[in-house]
């Protein structure tokens, strides 16, 4: 079983909006923070956002701040990122990942153009 599943990537046009999902299991997803990382074509992984464990701590890069939303509820071990006014500079594979354990899902990939 993987530990975390990443779903609801797609194409989008510019100024459109996504919403990710990762699903967890087979650890304590309520005691984990957790972040979103990123990786364009060509490029290196570029850390997107995190969350604490209860939902607060949150933090976002420079590069996606007041457009992105990171979210979790752990009655469903569930983790999200809200994606608004999404730029072609956003493609890429997006990828979800505990900081307890450094498990990483297969990745969803986010394609925005016209």
């Amino acid at each position: 079983q993987v530990p975390v599943v990443e779903s609801g990537g797609g194409l989008v046009q510019p100024g459109g909006s996504l919403r990710l999902s990762c699903a967890a299991s087979g650890f304590t997803f309520s005691s984990a923070a957790m972040s979103w990382v990123r990786q364009a074509p060509g490029k290196g992984l570029e850390w997107v956002s995190r969350i604490g464990d209860t939902g607060g701590n949150t933090r976002y890069a420079d590069s996606v701040k007041g457009r992105f939303t990171i979210s979790r509820d752990n009655d469903k071990n569930t983790l999200y990122l809200q994606m608004n006014s999404l730029k072609p500079g956003d493609t890429a594979v997006y990828y979800c990942t505990d900081h307890a354990n450094d498990y990483w899902g297969q990745g969803t990939q986010v394609t925005v153009s016209s």
